[in-house]
């Protein structure tokens, strides 16, 4: 059954850092994966129609096992919409043979300046059912707190 999920967190950074840091491949792999994964692209493509490959590997997969290999995720995804300072659309697929994984997934970035820095909200359309919601709701709290740390310097 299709679900979305939300997450939103003020960053004490600029608009124009914490949205580059939505575009820019290392930054990206910096602060992308959540707790206890690293990232590593194959492909990156940032514009509209562009896309990218990203490999997450856990750093211990005994408690939750990838969704690709026994010890790693692998996401395809497209840049559906890039607006400039403003919101980054992608389409998100995984890559694995359980039919509970299967599905596109729309992620939506939006950021917006606000008085103490800048507001980043996620919206995840179409989650796949594979994917529990206070994992996923965990897994997103863990990506912003990474984005904070890596543009609040």
């Amino acid at each position: 059954m299709p679900r979305t999920d939300r997450a939103s967190r003020v960053v004490a950074a600029p608009t124009d850092r914490v949205f580059a840091a939505l575009v820019d491949r290392d930054a990206l792999a910096a602060w992308l994966p959540p707790a206890g994964m690293t990232g590593a692209f194959e492909r990156f493509d940032a514009r509209p129609g562009g896309s990218y490959r990203l490999v997450l590997t856990y750093a211990d997969a005994s408690g939750a096992p990838g969704k690709a290999t026994a010890d790693s995720d692998v996401v395809e995804a497209r840049f559906v919409d890039i607006v400039p300072g403003a919101r980054v659309v992608q389409a998100v697929d995984f890559v694995s043979d359980d039919p509970a994984y299967a599905g596109t997934m729309t992620m939506t970035w939006e950021v917006t300046a606000v008085e103490a820095g800048t507001r980043v909200e996620i919206v995840a359309e179409d989650v796949p059912d594979g994917i529990s919601a206070d994992d996923h709701a965990a897994g997103l709290a863990s990506s912003l707190a990474n984005l904070a740390s890596h543009t609040e310097r």
